[in-house]
């Protein structure tokens, strides 16, 4: 079966409706938060430093993600076959602060 994911932010309702209107196609997404990529180059190199250190102080986890990260919840999401409808929140606890 086809797996739709999608990485860009998004309210979670959008998913739960797809993955009953597409059922039993899952459908989920991943909902990233500061990760280490070159969208933040144009920040400069002490500007990128800077906010991923803020942000890294901010976070329950300490530290800014990385594209593993995002593979990893990714691979999850396309491994377990009863995921469906939801929203992966792959962002360091940066909702909960």
């Amino acid at each position: 079966m086809p797996h739709p994911y999608s990485t860009a932010p998004s309210s979670s309702s959008a998913e739960a409706a797809l993955a009953v209107e597409l059922a039993p196609i899952r459908v989920n997404a991943i909902s990233p938060g500061v990760i280490d990529t070159g969208a933040w180059d144009a920040l400069g190199e002490q500007g990128k430093a800077d906010l991923f250190a803020a942000q890294g102080e901010r976070n329950p986890a300490r530290r800014i993600g990385n594209g593993g990260d995002i593979a990893d919840a990714v691979l999850f999401a396309l491994t377990n076959s009863f995921v469906t409808g939801v929203t992966l929140a792959v962002d360091g606890g940066e909702a909960l602060t």
